[in-house]
């Protein structure tokens, strides 16, 4: 089918009450452009009353029913065949009306869905379509509302390749050879026999043809057929992370030479293999998962689905050092996905966080029963073609594996999975802690051998992710998740790394993948890894900072009031604060640990605690790294201690300040790669030496703004595109001159963008703040801020920055 797309010249609003406007309209429409995040306008902290999202989960945003309409024409030509709409994602509860008349509906806010248009259009006239979404105490995290992702009219004749209807497998995979076979879903919608040519054309990344086959299918009316080429590609090149090379796949239906449909995708060649001796193999190579699990909103975009800011945010995880992400708790978007094709990124895809039974109030889990299998063939038809997913997750965290139903139901899920894509891995993302949690009782009462005070799970408790390894470890979960594991091809364990030496005795064919693990203990996950054949990676939660969960990864300290961590933060508390990289794309300290770790960088890294907290007793939970900032400019803290922490495999690190040496401290694996100098904080700069047998490896340091504040703009490409979701970002900071960032002297900083585009999201990464993601003016956070603009057309855009007391500066940016 021939597709449109349909983003432009829709309007939004907050559903009202229709009686409401019986004497005229009480609120009216915005002009929006799709994909568009109905929440992320909305002011925080609803008053009491109104419709909320579950407080700090969901950033402390109000929920609600958002209601979208368009009004388009349908030409006369179209008449008799057939039109749908496509909708990649709205949330939630999504219902479709067209002309007044239900279309259809889909309650998973994260699955791809089209809607029939045909028997309620008016050809040669206008047309409305109206959408609504509603958003209401059904997450654990921030999800958006409303059309969030794109959404496409499909048009086509009575007979046609269906949607998703072009599957690419390869069968066989020698040397550089390799056999494809490539299965067209036709369908019949005409009331007679239709034959006709299926004409299929490979050609690899340059556009070169490299092989092709003609066949004839018979499709008798109103039903499908399924036609299967098979085809011999000489020289085959493969799709790997370091060379992600795409193929395409063209199809043409046509009859008596006339093209009736045709359609186009992308693949690769590649092979898995997965033993428990060599863990996971792509094309014969054992590859190590370096995780990054991800939420799906894009910081100051909110839960908007931009092509453009998927790609950013795979390309700078890549950087970082991941090779693989795992989108949590739901499907990945297709824009994701094709951006980890092109960028070599593996792919671990979701489908759900509940099943049975409700995490909230008004979850998913109220439709699972009915809808479960129609999103599970919705996410594997979005993903088949896709090289870069290599496992499906069937779930996240669900109470139901502890249990014999929640066993038989994983076992439902998984052989549904296997019968939609036998060419994949399948897990689920375990969580031992929550498959016992009504039998923690028992636990708490068993003494741990050697433990002469009787502790048990209670001498654990002062620390949440021994508590949850204790009871992962533990019989109770062995006996209880032994079915659920045993359904699945991978057992994804989430902070459970106790378990991956002990299954090794208990269950030798148990291939392991931690599907999410502590930030702070990826140096003793990571040897696992590397020592366990049958553990093949590790994800942390995460990667990428993201809305709601507010303040589970911030940094608190001890007082006698709060002795213990608190898991949530209050209003106006934003974020989760758990990021390796942060909102904006700017890595924080975690992430050059992980690097290190991973043997990526051999330069050391310095990161410097907060001298204001310097003295007082750190408590953050088991997802807060350390109060510190790769910064050496703290006016106001001359002579005053200061804690320095530096990250490196070396053996040992010197530091010296200003030319002075502090001497050498033991680092490398043994001291869980980092190091820590108790100094005084003097200006100047801070230098980081490592060594190796006595020899120099690296070095870095870290200099101190000095001088006058100047604003300066950054643009991640000079030349954009008008079209397929293509976004400028401009990132802005506060620096001296030589360029080094004024991380204490936070100001507002106001944007104004002319020419062919639009600001749709600016932002920082401060934590908690009460300022709009949809403003012109708002605060740095550690001296930077980040501006979005979207295209509306070729031509150049000016974005110009301001700051009080700094000169002014401007980004321009080519749109084409």
């Amino acid at each position: 089918m021939i597709r449109t797309s349909f983003n432009d010249d829709w309007q939004t609003r907050r559903k009202v009450n229709p009686f409401a406007e019986l004497s005229g309209p009480v609120a009216p429409f915005q002009a929006v452009t799709l994909p568009h995040d109905a929440m992320i306008g909305q002011d925080r902290l609803a008053p009491d009353g109104e419709v909320t999202m579950e407080g700090g989960a969901g950033a402390y945003f109000p929920g609600g029913v958002f209601e979208y309409r368009k009004t388009f024409s349908v030409p006369d030509e179209l008449c008799g065949r057939r039109v749908q709409f496509e909708f990649e994602g709205v949330y939630r509860d999504a219902t479709v009306h067209i002309n007044g008349s239900y279309a259809g509906q889909r309650p998973y806010g994260y699955s791809q869905f089209t809607v029939d248009a045909d028997p309620y259009l008016r050809y040669g006239q206008d047309n409305e379509i109206r959408v609504e979404a509603r958003a209401h105490q059904d997450s654990r995290w921030y999800t958006g509302a409303g059309i969030y992702r794109p959404v496409w009219l499909l048009t086509g004749d009575l007979v046609r390749i269906v949607p998703d209807g072009v599957r690419v497998t390869t069968l066989d995979l020698e040397g550089e050879r390799a056999v494809v076979e490539v299965a067209t879903r036709v369908r019949n919608d005409s009331i007679a026999i239709r034959t006709l040519d299926v004409a299929v054309n490979l050609r690899d990344a340059a556009g070169n043809a490299v092989t092709g086959d003609v066949t004839k299918v018979t499709v008798l009316p109103g039903e499908d057929a399924v036609v299967r080429s098979r085809l011999y590609v000489r020289q085959a090149r493969l799709w790997d992370v370091d060379d992600p090379h795409l193929y395409s796949c063209h199809v043409v239906l046509s009859t008596e030479g006339d093209p009736v449909d045709s359609d186009s995708v992308q693949f690769g060649i590649r092979s898995l293999r997965l033993d428990p001796e060599q863990g996971l193999r792509l094309n014969g190579r054992t590859v190590k998962l370096r995780g990054a699990c991800v939420h799906h909103d894009n910081g100051p975009l909110g839960a908007a689905t931009y092509a453009r800011a998927e790609e950013r945010r795979v390309e700078l995880l890549k950087e970082a050092g991941f090779n693989a992400i795992r989108m949590s708790h739901h499907p990945m978007s297709r824009a994701m996905l094709e951006a980890c094709d092109r960028l070599g990124m593996l792919v671990v895809d979701e489908t759900f966080d509940v099943w049975t039974s409700a995490k909230n109030g008004f979850d998913y889990s109220l439709h699972f029963p009915e809808w479960w299998e129609r999103d599970v063939e919705a996410m594997v038809a979005k993903d088949y073609n896709h090289p870069s997913v290599i496992m499906y997750s069937i779930g996240n965290e669900i109470p139901e594996t502890g249990s014999a139903t929640g066993a038989a139901w994983g076992r439902r899920l998984a052989e549904k999975v296997r019968s939609l894509d036998t060419t994949r891995y399948v897990t689920n993302a375990v969580n031992g802690f929550l498959a016992v949690m009504s039998e923690l009782a028992a636990l708490r009462g068993q003494r741990s051998e050697g433990d002469e005070n009787g502790g048990g799970i209670n001498s654990r408790m002062t620390d949440a992710g021994d508590m949850i390894n204790y009871v992962s470890a533990s019989d109770l979960v062995t006996q209880r998740t032994a079915e659920s594991f045993a359904v699945l091809d991978v057992a994804g364990m989430n902070y459970a790394e106790a378990r991956y030496a002990l299954d090794r005795e208990l269950f030798p064919s148990r291939m392991i993948l931690g599907t999410e693990t502590f930030p702070t203990r990826i140096d003793g996950n990571w040897k696992l890894v590397r020592e366990h054949g049958h553990v093949i990676g590790d994800f942390t939660w995460t990667g990428w900072d993201y809305i709601g969960e507010v303040g589970i990864g911030r940094p608190q300290f001890a007082t006698p009031e709060n002795p213990h961590p608190e898991h949530t933060a209050p209003f106006p508390h934003l974020l989760a604060g758990c990021g390796d990289i942060d909102i904006t794309g700017h890595r924080r300290p975690a992430s050059y640990y992980r690097e290190i770790v991973f043997g990526l960088r051999t330069e050391p890294y310095i990161a410097v605690r907060r001298p204001g907290n310097h003295g007082l007793t750190p408590i953050g939970g088991p997802w807060a790294w350390s109060d510190s900032l790769a910064s050496w400019t703290w006016p106001g803290f001359e002579g005053k201690p200061v804690t320095v922490e530096v990250y490196s495999d070396a053996d040992e690190v010197e530091l010296i300040g200003n030319g002075n040496s502090f001497g050498r401290r033991p680092a490398g694996a043994g001291h869980r790669f980092r190091t820590e100098f108790e100094i005084v904080y003097v200006p100047g700069e801070l230098v980081a030496v490592a060594y190796r047998d006595g020899v120099e490896t690296g070095r870095t340091g870290l200099k101190w703004a000095n001088g006058p504040v100047r604003l300066t703009a950054g643009t991640d490409r000079q030349i954009i595109h008008a079209t397929g979701g293509d976004l400028a970002y401009i990132a802005l900071a506060l620096t001296d001159a030589d360029g080094t960032v004024h991380t204490a002297a936070d100001r507002p900083v106001s944007v104004e963008v002319s020419g062919a585009g639009e600001l749709i999201g600016f932002g920082s990464a401060a934590p908690a703040s009460e300022e709009r993601f949809d403003a012109t003016a708002r605060h740095t956070y550690e001296g930077r801020a980040l501006a979005v603009v979207r295209p509306t057309g070729a031509g150049k855009i000016r974005v110009l920055a301001t700051v009080p007391d700094c000169e002014p500066v401007e980004a321009v940016i080519t749109v084409e």
